[in-house]
């Protein structure tokens, strides 16, 4: 669909017994398709994509101001800074990788958690409204990193026979049932978990992000003559929407980042 259909798609005049003929708007996968907002060198940048550079800007810059001038005794900003820095280092790292082997590996997963959850929550901000990570490149290119990560740990730790081995699960004492344990294990470690590590984060803002444009949609569209009771319904659930939103792009950037935690660990781990 062009960027042109996707405009009429929405559009705004469409009213139920509205005299123009159209039917409900009812949002798809244009709801997703963007028209190139600015170009350089020619390279054209859409809405997600201002967004995620945004996002970066916004993260990189609060952690900047917080810390970059830290004090003994914390100022409102830098409080809040160590608080979210906190949180992920001692509620995710160490409860997964311990202190000693987790502290290492705090900034990569702040850096994550954080990115993620600003992205997701571009979803219900006015003007933005719209999860970046429902876009499954985004996604994608975070699930790698940790994929690069993991996969570089692994070999370097264990070295590459004892690598291969951690990644297919590899144990004699499985007798005759091994080779049906590598295959499954080297298929789930090296194919399936990095797929479902991006999917699981897509997903889910997809989901969300299409049931509050259809309910926001609904609202406007139900807002006439009898069918106002049904629109002010439609409102109400938009409305609990952005609460549940609200849930579940923070739970997702935490299992998004645990995951990545649990693949650090498995890597370091002398046994798979």
């Amino acid at each position: 669909m062009s960027a042109e259909q996707t405009t009429l798609a929405f559009d705004w005049s469409c009213r139920v017994f509205a005299d123009n003929g159209c039917g409900f708007p009812s949002p798809g996968l244009h709801s997703f398709l963007f028209k190139p907002m600015f170009s350089v060198g020619g390279y054209d940048f859409d809405k997600p994509m201002l967004l995620a550079i945004i996002t970066t800007v916004v993260v990189v810059g609060f952690f900047w101001a917080a810390f970059s001038k830290a004090k003994v005794v914390p100022g409102k900003l830098q409080m809040v800074g160590e608080a979210g820095y906190d949180f992920v280092r001692r509620g995710i790292v160490y409860e997964t990788l311990g202190k000693r082997e987790g502290e290492k590996f705090v900034p990569f997963m702040v850096s994550l958690f954080f990115f993620i959850w600003i992205m997701n929550l571009w979803s219900i901000i006015p003007v933005a409204q719209f999860p970046v990570t429902s876009i499954i490149a985004y996604p994608a290119a975070l699930a790698l990193c940790v994929y690069v990560t993991w996969m570089f740990l692994t070999f370097k730790k264990h070295g590459f026979a004892g690598g291969l081995k951690n990644l297919t699960g590899y144990d004699k004492s499985l007798g005759a049932v091994l080779p049906l344990v590598v295959v499954i294990e080297f298929f789930s470690n090296v194919l399936v978990r990095p797929f479902t590590h991006a999917v699981r984060l897509f997903a889910n803002m997809f989901a969300g992000h299409l049931l509050l444009v259809m309910f926001t949609v609904a609202s406007w569209y139900l807002m006439n003559s009898w069918l106002a009771a049904a629109g002010a319904v439609s409102f109400v659930m938009a409305l609990v929407m952005i609460l549940f939103e609200l849930f579940v792009q923070a739970v997702q950037a935490y299992v998004f980042v645990l995951l990545a935690c649990s693949y650090v660990q498995g890597a370091l781990a002398e046994h798979h």
